[in-house]
């Protein structure tokens, strides 16, 4: 796991979940997509989410780049994240910047 400055209380535990943050993470099985910088997207599902970050799960493996965009495909928003830590088919992502209507994904 790299770090990235800052972590908002965003820390990874010993078995792969993150359990020490300053906000609460509320639990959501929303359908997402991570959204490369080529248009490139990739499915996943949203099963984490609080106000700094999210917590996304793959179907199968996939190598991540350290920023991309997430696409809530149940509210037709995308965001800016940070990946902050991913283990087998899980990854944590923290919000980079406000979410914004978003259609084309």
């Amino acid at each position: 796991m790299q770090s990235h400055g800052d972590d908002r209380g965003l820390k990874a535990s010993p078995s792969g979940g993150d359990e020490h943050r300053r906000e609460h993470r509320k639990r959501t099985l929303k359908q997402a997509r991570v959204v490369l910088s080529d248009s490139t997207a990739m499915d996943c599902s949203l099963r984490d989410i609080s106000e700094n970050g999210a917590r996304v799960v793959f179907g199968g493996a996939v190598s991540l780049p350290e920023e991309f965009r997430l696409y809530n495909v149940s509210d037709k928003i995308i965001v800016p994240v940070r990946l902050k830590w991913q283990r087998g088919l899980e990854a944590g992502v923290e919000f980079l910047g406000p979410p914004e209507p978003h259609t084309d994904f």
